[in-house]
């Protein structure tokens, strides 16, 4: 991109600001009018809620303000690349959604979106998708080239269906066609492909592989989303509480996440989860116990109550079994019992058992637990390199 480009797009950088979510939000709605194939890609409740028109506003609005050097964006664009695979979104793609943001940008803005500015924007699209496009290649390649590994869906049947709490159920899967699982990283996720009735098409969500890799079999654990004041319930999250049983199909992609636990370091490990988002901390721990058991691992896990902790007995079981295993468990409301502690998660009070020096520390859960968590770490002088989160959100990764 020459000076004139990116001088152009930074131009826009206001009106982002101000008009970013309503361009966006036009956006959306236009590809779907005239490529309405492309909602069984896209979360329609996200798009119902206007969570993706927001994070879509966003992420333009960093590419413009970083446009004269993009490299800064490094982790967000692996983060969005291992998305994009996950839910099977190709090359041929790229070209709809530009024609769409550029007819978009020309649309909303009317006559302060010049040809020259429009043209700029071409470009600068055209660049960033180019990045996405590579990237992506290369996640296919590594999970359609490794052992057991496939492109697409692959068609799973349930052989087990296991009530982990109120709220969260697992689902033990096996290929149907007999053929051998791949390696991934304890921490990683798959995509499920669910038919959606009420909405006439496919939808996709992403659920961490809750179970060590080495498996015979795949685990998902979902938990059921209820409807909020303001959101509806999780449509593929219910519908596999109700509807799936063993003996059934699920369709999955290939294991994606840039979180993951890192096995090239030998030293502690601090796990530490709020609700759902003990998913990956469960993999991760039984991952250590079995390949690492010289490495100290402290796990912190919340959640509000007794009814909805899951995999209690494991964890006890784990711990009984590994004395460098030590839990760390709060209940917001209820009550509780050992090992189980009343309250909140306050790192402070437990500053002498999860600093250690060369630990690594794993977070996971809402974003509200994981800025408090994240920021009491850094109190405590814990460096950013050695941080590594991801945000389970209401219809995000874990829906």
């Amino acid at each position: 991109m020459d000076a004139r480009v990116r001088e152009l797009v930074k131009a826009t950088i206001p009106v982002l600001k101000e008009h970013g979510v309503a361009l966006t939000t036009y956006f959306y709605q236009r590809m779907f009018r005239h490529n309405p194939e492309l909602k069984n890609i896209f979360n329609q409740s996200h798009n119902e809620t206007g969570k993706q028109p927001v994070a879509l506003a966003m992420a333009v609005l960093a590419y413009a303000e970083n446009i004269d050097d993009p490299s800064v964006l490094a982790p967000v664009i692996t983060l969005i690349a291992n998305k994009h695979a996950s839910v099977g979104i190709r090359a041929e793609h790229y070209p709809i959604v530009g024609k769409h943001l550029l007819a978009s940008i020309r649309e909303v803005l009317g006559d302060a979106a010049s040809d020259e500015l429009i043209a700029a924007w071409g470009v600068a699209y055209g660049a960033l998708a180019d990045v996405f496009i590579d990237a992506e290649s290369k996640l296919y390649n590594q999970a359609c080239n490794a052992d057991g590994g496939w492109s697409g869906w692959r068609s799973f049947r349930i052989i087990d269906k296991v009530r982990e709490s109120e709220e969260i159920t697992s689902f033990h899967l096996v290929p149907c066609d007999g053929g051998p699982l791949p390696a991934y990283r304890a921490g990683q996720y798959t995509t499920a492909r669910v038919f959606v009735p009420e909405l006439g098409v496919m939808q996709l969500r992403q659920y961490t592989l809750s179970i060590a890799p080495g498996a015979m079999h795949f685990r998902i654990s979902v938990k059921r989303e209820p409807a909020g004041a303001t959101t509806p319930a999780g449509r593929v999250s219910n519908r596999l509480h109700d509807f799936y049983k063993v003996g059934d199909m699920l369709e999955l992609a290939p294991p994606f996440g840039e979180f993951f636990l890192d096995e090239t370091h030998d030293g502690p490990v601090v796990l530490i989860s709020g609700g759902v988002g003990i998913t990956p901390m469960i993999s991760m721990l039984d991952r250590l116990v079995a390949a690492a058991p010289s490495r100290p691992v402290q796990f912190v896990h919340a959640c509000r109550n007794a009814a909805v902790f899951a995999f209690g007995a494991h964890l006890a079981k784990v711990a009984e079994r590994n004395p460098q295993v030590r839990l760390h468990l709060f209940h917001d409301e209820g009550a509780v019992s050992a090992p189980v502690q009343a309250g909140r998660v306050d790192l402070r009070a437990l500053a002498g058992e999860v600093l250690a020096e060369g630990a690594d520390y794993y977070l996971c859960g809402p974003v509200g637990f994981l800025e408090a968590q994240i920021a009491t770490l850094h109190e405590l002088g814990v460096e950013s390199a050695r941080i590594h989160a991801e945000v389970f959100d209401t219809g995000g990764i874990a829906t």
